[in-house]
């Protein structure tokens, strides 16, 4: 049965959820109110920033909510007065229950992974770090635990040998935008189905990213290395220290490929040519294509090896 016009209230911050946002624009769909992170200062100068979902509702002329408190009572009012029946979220955070049971017909959320597997923070990065061959999307209720309420839809996509992050991203927030509006119609003709996600402690989860599960493990064998790097690349990017005489400095790594090679070498050893930077590890080499030096952009091998002096016995830690 055909459901009242649907009045939506869309909560997203990054680039990931403009997408959707666009769709649902585009799309004819009213959407009453836009909620996403206060403003944040940033750069040198330390300016306020505004998130990517509010200068795509600013220059739309969507109305724009940037709580800091999801629960204070002047936001509840004001959430309310939007008389919104439909809540979409997409990259936002946890939601109190006063704010995800409001509407009418519910709160959906789009999360960037088939769950029940990689619930969290940082599901795009995850299935390449664990060198996972499918990815894909899910549509579900929100309910009072993160990334575990009845899902509505999912669909897969398949993860390239050489995907990076970044790929993989914007091919998730295409899927993400399409999946988003084949449940908005979903909900709008009342025809929602959900199942009820499984039970299992051998699940798969997206811890949010730091320093220390960022750093590169070069005593570890090629394939886990490799998913690593381009897991992390190229954000936040993986890193490590290059042991170079007397320097120890703080590397990013980017782009890379890889190479399967018997050799004898330690891991974390430097095989260096004229335009090729190789790391041994177990099984073959990882060989660099792009770097960042502390305090410096990111550039190509080649740029580095025409300007920086490598020690006989530089070495990856």
């Amino acid at each position: 049965m055909k459901r009242d016009s649907l009045r939506i209230i869309f909560m997203g911050t990054p680039d990931f959820a403009v997408a959707t946002l666009k769709t649902l624009v585009d799309s004819d769909y009213d959407v009453v109110g836009v909620i996403t992170a206060p403003d944040k200062p940033a750069g040198r100068g330390r300016q306020l920033n505004e998130s990517a979902v509010k200068k795509y509702a600013t220059e739309h002329g969507l109305k724009v909510l940037q709580p800091t408190n999801l629960k204070h009572p002047d936001f509840i009012k004001e959430l309310e007065a939007l008389d919104a029946n439909l809540q979409i979220v997409v990259a936002f955070r946890m939601l109190p229950e006063v704010v995800w049971h409001m509407p009418k017909y519910g709160t959906f959320n789009l999360h960037a992974s088939l769950l029940p597997n990689y619930r969290g923070a940082a599901p795009i990065h995850w299935a390449i770090v664990n060198g996972e061959t499918v990815s894909g999307v899910t549509t579900f209720f929100i309910d009072e635990k993160i990334d575990t309420g009845a899902v509505i839809l999912q669909e897969a996509i398949a993860i390239a040998n050489d995907e990076t992050v970044g790929t993989l991203h914007d091919k998730l927030m295409v899927l993400g935008s399409t999946v988003v509006l084949k449940t908005v119609a979903l909900i709008q003709e009342g025809d929602v189905t959900t199942t009820i996600q499984p039970k299992t402690e051998a699940l798969k989860t997206a811890y949010k990213l730091d320093k220390d599960n960022c750093k590169i493990d070069w005593s570890l064998d090629l394939d886990t290395i490799y998913n690593k790097i381009r897991g992390l690349n190229p954000f936040p990017a993986a890193w490590c220290y290059l042991n170079n005489g007397e320097e120890h400095l703080s590397i990013k790594i980017f782009a890379i490929e890889k190479e399967i090679f018997d050799h004898e070498l330690d891991s974390g050893a430097l095989d260096i040519s004229k335009h090729e930077l190789k790391v041994a590890v177990i099984g073959g080499y990882i060989t660099i294509k792009e770097i960042q030096l502390p305090g410096k952009r990111k550039m190509d091998v080649k740029s580095l090896l025409n300007g920086y002096d490598f020690n006989q016995n530089a070495k990856m830690l």
